[in-house]
């Protein structure tokens, strides 16, 4: 029995004419009815895998199937209430909330008391806040529900941890290309449920194209399908042709949520392209997320960082290469400011690479945190004041344009640091020439310091003479 809440347990509605499988959309006709139907997943569905022997043992416990849209969670969800001969109830986190939940599970309780099972089936339990979430508890661990979510983002951060702990996780995949074309395929021939009945016929090539825009997501493909099939019934001959299928999809759906985990995934991606130096998948990576509907801005603040702290002083222009690209969106918007943004990630790609900034800072902040707060040495202090300079504020403070080489021979860390050494900088691009001065740095104050201690000594033999 499939219901959808808020239909009572003892109380669910027939289905409608507008859900039999003549009227209803083909991806929801196609659907698999069992176990042995469902294309996909075999690392999980696969004869001895996971999933496939906790359904076969009938294993009452709770679980969460996480993956992108299209892959078949819902359809699990309903074979597993269909195997284990359970009433299977579902509801989406984003129309439902405490009070429907409460109401389902007390209506489960008193099912149970029959003999009843009861599969409730959240759709985007990740929608669900924390005490949404909370409310789901009492009856997971009662055994009163099965609960199964499903849920597009990663379970680690979305679920509370005391419900992910009473919940089996399980992942599943996007789905190939080839496994696509064999549902469409599946579709085409099938009279009862699917488009048999139009004697249609698919051109070389065709059914390729419908399965790689859809991205592994089956739904998306079939949905495509069933409008490229309307199409080609009214032309001249029932063929679905390349052209057609191109039709059909007028434009790809890329999958993207602009704060969900993908959205990460796709920056990091970019990211880390740029630090591989590899300019062709930067423009990739860069292109998915403009085309996505990515904030261009938002791109253009992560090349700006990508400038600190992937290219450094290797090559310090970068930095005003991304602040104009940055500038060239605020001003042009897309798609104008797109190549900008393209021109600066290429730059930022095959640019010297260092991080000796990003880690010498890092280095300063975990001192900072670790050691006391030293107050400013003396000798790099101002005096403005007469009372200052009575307190020794600037003594022994040597300006450096007044001495030998610009550089002069004082430390100018607090005492418990002196020494430290938080910059270290590589031979990549403009660093390697500051390595250089770095080093000529080291060798005046080394000259000046044994130079001050002779004479000192000198000094000291005087007066023992």
């Amino acid at each position: 029995m499939n219901t959808a809440y808020p239909m009572s347990l003892f109380n669910p509605a027939p289905e409608s004419a507008a859900h039999s499988p003549v009227s209803a959309p083909l991806a929801e006709r196609m659907r698999p009815r069992s176990l042995d139907e469902f294309l996909g997943q075999e690392h999980l569905l696969g004869p001895g895998k996971p999933l496939r022997v906790q359904i076969e043992r009938d294993d009452a416990s709770s679980m969460i199937f996480w993956g992108p849209p299209g892959v078949g969670k819902t359809t699990l969800a309903k074979i597993i209430a269909e195997t284990t001969r359970a009433t299977f109830i579902e509801f989406s986190a984003v129309l439902s909330g405490i009070r429907e939940i409460k109401q389902v599970m007390a209506d489960a309780e008193k099912a149970a008391t029959w003999g009843t099972r009861t599969i409730l089936f959240v759709d985007e339990i990740h929608r669900f806040n924390k005490a949404q979430q909370d409310a789901f508890l009492p009856w997971v661990e009662r055994g009163s529900i099965r609960l199964i979510g499903a849920t597009t983002e990663n379970p680690s951060f979305e679920i509370i941890s005391a419900l992910l702990s009473r919940c089996r996780v399980y992942t599943l995949h996007a789905l190939t290309d080839a496994q696509i074309v064999t549902l469409l395929n599946r579709a085409l021939r099938d009279t009862r449920r699917g488009l048999g009945r139009q004697n249609l016929t698919a051109a070389e090539g065709a059914l390729e194209l419908l399965a790689s825009y859809a991205s592994g997501d089956a739904r998306n493909a079939l949905n495509a399908l069933e409008v490229a099939a309307k199409l080609a019934s009214e032309a001249p001959e029932p063929v679905i042709t390349r052209e057609i299928a191109t039709e059909a999809l007028q434009q790809r759906v890329l999958m993207y949520d602009k704060q969900g985990e993908e959205h990460f995934n796709l920056i990091s991606a970019l990211h880390k392209s740029v630090r591989n130096s590899d300019a062709d998948a930067t423009l990739y990576w860069l292109g998915r997320m403009l085309k996505a509907g990515e904030d261009p801005l938002y791109v253009a603040r992560r090349l700006v960082r990508m400038a600190v702290e992937d290219i450094g002083l290797a090559a310090p222009e970068a930095l005003n290469l991304t602040l104009s690209a940055r500038d060239m969106v605020d001003i042009l918007g897309s798609p104008e400011g797109d190549l900008a943004l393209a021109e600066a990630a290429v730059y930022l790609a095959l640019a010297p690479k260092s991080n000796a900034i990003y880690t010498a800072f890092g280095e300063v902040l975990a001192d900072i945190e670790s050691t006391r707060q030293e107050p400013v040495p003396l000798h790099l202090r101002n005096a403005p004041t007469k009372l200052m300079k009575e307190l020794h504020y600037g003594r022994g403070y040597e300006y450096a344009h007044d001495v030998e080489g610009r550089v002069a021979d004082m430390e100018c860390l607090p005492a418990s640091l002196a020494g430290r050494r938080y910059y270290h900088p590589t031979q990549e691009g403009r660093e390697k020439t500051m390595a250089q001065r770095m080093e000529e740095i080291r060798r005046i104050r080394e000259a000046k310091r044994r130079s001050s201690s002779e004479a000192s000594e000198d000094v000291s033999r005087d007066r023992n003479s």
